[in-house]
């Protein structure tokens, strides 16, 4: 009830069927204009990509940072979700990340463990250093 604000947009409210729920709780949320969605009854799995998704961002994103305001909350995510599609290595990828940086290419190199002497690697820190990328580049 707190969490909307009396201006919102919003239309719809998509909850469980938790005993936790009261009926006082579903009237007051009815006085906000929101029409209240419940998930199918013996349907575990019916908000799961979605309850995994805000876990996900709350692990690796808002548990350590403290969003000063809506504008704020917005910039982090969308920082967070450039990283999360393009950068993080995902494990359906094997060692793999969805879309590489450009750089040197890993085929270029001749030794697993060893850089070529033309090479370096950079790091772009990411949401002030929460998370960070990494690439090969050729040396200056």
């Amino acid at each position: 009830r707190e969490g909307i604000p009396a201006n919102h947009p919003y239309q719809f409210l998509i909850r469980d069927r938790d005993a936790k729920f009261s009926r006082q709780l579903d009237e007051s949320i009815r006085r906000l204009r929101l029409q209240i969605l419940k998930t199918p009854v013996r349907a575990p799995k019916a908000n799961a990509i979605c309850e995994r998704t805000i876990g996900t961002i709350r692990r690796e994103c808002l548990d350590y940072l403290i969003p000063l305001g809506e504008r704020h909350l917005r910039r982090i995510l969308a920082e967070w979700v450039d990283h999360f599609n393009a950068a993080r290595p995902h494990s359906a990828l094997g060692p793999g990340i969805p879309d590489p940086p450009n750089g040197v290419p890993a085929k270029l190199q001749r030794h697993r463990h060893k850089l070529p002497p033309d090479t370096r690697i950079a790091v772009r820190p990411i949401l002030g250093g929460l998370h960070h990328e990494y690439c090969l580049q050729l040396a200056a």
